[in-house]
């Protein structure tokens, strides 16, 4: 059609087809021929408006590039040669001038063809549906723009889609085409990214890998052509039931629903639209429009099955092609209403709004550039000359038309927003396509996706289908890669000891604080339980009773003694020292106390120190009376009158002495370096032992070297009286006592050294309590025997008697 400005056109309208003979056949393309209709409804809609070019007619020449490069660069020549056109709906044939810009190609490689043609002459070109990122690249193709989005955006929605369900074990398929190579390269990059692996990616001559593969889910950047192939090849040889996910180019094909074992695909589609009066423009075909139209000739033929009266007189496009048929005259009587095909399938408008656009687009520039709003009426000057190249400044172009924004970034892309679309299956068993979300890449990281339906799986199945390659490692577990193979196949490893991960597919498992350990899952760290020797314990039990019982012991010892305070055996062993010495011994049972219990600052300094003067003041009246036993014999000698030399007053100042060294060497332990409590975190890894620190491991030895040293001097002196004559001879029992108090604390100090954690203590109090009942044992209960049972022998004669019988 004539104008003043021609907007050039170029659909692949017709397709070639490999027959069994092996020849070829050409199909109109119904779908494509409604995206011309579009053109040329959005060109007469412009022409009569008057708000948009008003008084400016536009043009067309719409072309058919038949699917084929070679064709479309062909038709590029004839658009820049502005030679006649190849079909035309009536009127005047002559051309004004030029065509100012292009509308087409739908695929990427014929368009990236015409594009370098066309960019020489400065000549825009708008697409409507060619995809491939590589067209975003203005250093290469300066001129192109389109109003569908770029690849590179559906690539990321499609590998955000992927990541959301949780698939990482994907198979790829895709066309050999720079659609399908651009596409997938932009998919593949954006899956790695999100931690996506593709177990293959192939071209679509795969059956096999199919067959083979482990991948439930594939992701097709598949033509549309090419995807048809596909199908019917796996409908012939079925397959595992497969979850698809398909790129725009197919997945809003109505054609492709019809193969079943698709149901539940899911993938990116543009956004459906309405076009109002459109379908009334599609359906309102007359006689004379259609026997006018080589194209609509053979569309309206082809879809009823007739012959067009005097079609033969018409030139028909292929015509070399096609079999020759008897078919049955057309009579008028056919009605395109009732067609169920995709030229009158105007349900979702998507890819059909995308050509309505672009001629807006296109018809904005020419506006922006030769109209003129005087007093907010325009004023479009049709005698301006317009170059080309001035259509360019499209990138300035921003408008909304029937509700939908139309805008150009730098690249020459229109903003990205897909709808998320579903195969389901309706009650009747048809299979529709549902919207179930959209995608933004205008809106904020993390925003930009949503799901606001259900969505159906494959086999009709409501639950997501799984898709990895290794099950995900719960938390507790960490990843470890399987050699050879990708990152998403691993074998999951229980944390090792003392570490933790709490969450799911953990690469690392991380230590927990020291004073914390992993739960038995090893998914969380919990407070370590803290040990120390209680009351509460059936150690800590039994320890007490023994310490309260062995001061109950000592206690009735000196309420017996003092009771028969004037008997010859108490009189005859030094009462004052046993008094003395079962005082000490009370006190000796009593500090094991302070090792019970949890530590502080007090009892930590208090049980040692306790326990060391307490022992020496035992110990030291020990020592008093092995050497009284000593001077007692000395003084029966004649002339001998030592005992005036160890009297009460010597043997009181005997023990203060020796009891008063073990106080200095404690004093001087606490001032410079007092025992303190401490957490022990090495000892068990699993738990914290309270413990109290020696603070000075000097001042502990000493104290216990000094309390060893007296025990031996006494050991020593009563192993020298023990044979003595007379029963007033105590020496005997005091070298057994000392015999097991050296005894107990020589084999105390490596179970001390090697005792771990609570049992420390345990071992201490043993050793405190096993040497204080061998003194009161061995010291005291013969004598308690004698006088509470045998009462006879506590007589001074029986005491004097050298050699009783």
């Amino acid at each position: 059609m004539d104008g003043d400005y021609v907007i050039g056109g170029v659909f692949p309208i017709h397709y070639y087809m490999q027959t069994v003979n092996h020849d070829y056949t050409t199909i109109i393309n119904t779908r494509e021929l409604r995206f011309s209709r579009a053109m040329v409804f959005a060109i007469e809609e412009i022409n009569n408006s008057t708000e948009l070019l008003p008084g400016i007619r536009l043009g067309y020449q719409i072309y058919d590039s038949c699917s084929s490069v070679p064709v479309a660069v062909h038709v590029a020549f004839q658009l820049l040669n502005s030679l006649d056109t190849v079909f035309y709906t009536g009127g005047n044939c002559s051309l004004s001038g030029m065509v100012m810009t292009i509308v087409g190609e739908s695929g990427s490689t014929p368009s990236i063809s015409m594009s370098r043609i066309l960019g020489s002459f400065n000549i825009p070109q708008v697409s409507h549906y060619a995809t491939c990122a590589c067209l975003s690249d203005k250093q290469q193709y300066p001129n192109f723009f389109r109003t569908i989005p770029s690849d590179r955006f559906q690539a990321e929605a499609l590998a955000k889609l992927v990541k959301h369900f949780g698939w990482t074990w994907i198979g790829a398929v895709r066309s050999d085409s720079d659609y399908g190579n651009s596409g997938m390269a932009s998919f593949l990059e954006a899956a790695q990214k999100e931690g996506i692996c593709v177990e293959y990616s192939k071209f679509l001559n795969v059956l096999h890998s199919f067959l083979r593969s482990t991948a439930v889910v594939i992701v097709a950047f598949v033509a549309s052509g090419d995807m048809k192939i596909l199908l019917e090849e796996l409908s012939r040889e079925p397959s595992p039931p497969r979850q698809w996910i398909g790129s725009e180019s197919w997945i809003t094909d109505s054609e492709f629903r019809r193969f079943n074992f698709c149901a539940g695909a899911i993938g990116f589609g543009i956004q459906k639209s309405v076009i109002p009066g459109f379908r009334d423009f599609l359906l309102n075909l007359s006689s004379s429009q259609v026997a006018t139209s080589p194209m609509l000739t053979e569309f309206w033929e082809e879809s009823f099955n007739c012959k067009m009266k005097k079609s033969e007189k018409i030139l028909l496009i292929f015509s070399n092609f096609c079999p020759v048929v008897d078919k049955k005259i057309c009579d008028g009587t056919e009605d395109i209403q009732n067609l169920q095909i995709p030229y009158t399938d105007t349900s979702q408008l998507r890819i059909t709004n995308m050509v309505y656009k672009a001629v807006y687009a296109i018809a904005h520039a020419i506006h922006n550039t030769v109209c003129q709003r005087t007093n907010g009426i325009a004023k479009c000057d049709k005698l301006n000359k317009l170059e080309s190249k001035q259509v360019t400044e499209l990138k300035k172009v921003n408008f909304s038309q029937n509700g939908y924004d139309v805008s150009f970034n730098a690249n020459g892309d229109p903003v990205a927003i897909y709808e998320l679309v579903n195969w389901q299956k309706s009650e009747t068993g048809k299979t529709e396509l549902v919207t179930v979300g959209l995608y933004d890449a205008s809106l904020p990281i993390g925003q930009e996706f949503q799901i606001n339906q259900s969505i159906t799986w494959l086999e009709d199945d409501t639950q997501v289908p799984v898709s990895v390659c290794s099950a995900s490692c719960p938390p507790g577990t960490r990843k470890v890669l399987q050699k050879g193979k990708p990152i998403c196949c691993y074998d999951c490893i229980l944390c090792p000891e003392g570490e933790t991960s709490n969450t799911t597919d953990s690469a690392d498992c991380l230590p927990c604080h020291k004073e914390f350990w992993p739960n038995a899952k090893r998914d969380t760290c919990i407070p370590k339980p803290v040990e120390f020797l209680s009351f509460e314990d059936i150690l800590g039990i039994i320890l007490a009773t023994l310490s309260v019982l062995g001061a109950c012991l000592a206690i009735t010892t000196v309420a017996i003694f003092f009771h028969h305070g004037t008997s010859p055996i108490v009189r005859a062993n030094n009462s004052e020292l046993s008094f003395l010495l079962l005082i000490s011994l009370t006190l000796c049972f009593l500090c094991s106390l302070t090792f019970i219990g949890a530590p502080s600052e007090w009892s930590c300094m208090l049980r040692h120190t306790a326990f060391g003067i307490t022992f020496v003041l035992c110990i030291s009246c020990v020592l008093g009376k092995t050497i009284v036993v000593l001077m007692a014999f000395k003084a029966t000698l004649p002339g001998s009158n030592v005992m005036k030399w160890f009297g009460p007053p010597q043997q009181r100042m005997t023990v203060v002495s020796f009891t008063f060294i073990q106080v200095l060497i404690c004093t001087i332990w606490l001032v410079l370096s007092p025992p303190f409590p401490i957490k022990n975190l090495t000892t068990y890894k699993e738990k914290i032992i309270l413990e109290c620190a020696l603070g000075s491991a000097v001042g502990f030895w000493a104290v216990l070297s000094y309390i060893g040293l007296l025990a031996a001097f006494c050991f020593v002196l009563a192993v020298l009286a023990r044979k003595l004559p007379d029963n007033f001879n105590e020496a005997k029992f005091i070298t057994i006592s000392m015999l097991i108090f050296c005894t107990v604390w020589i084999t105390f100090i490596p179970a001390y050294v090697s005792s771990p954690g609570k049992f420390t203590v345990v071992v201490e109090i043993f050793a405190i309590l096993s040497s204080s009942f061998g003194l009161i044992m061995c010291i005291f209960a013969p004598k308690c025997f004698i006088i509470l049972f045998n009462p006879e022998k506590n007589t001074k004669k029986y005491l004097m008697n050298k050699n009783p019988t």
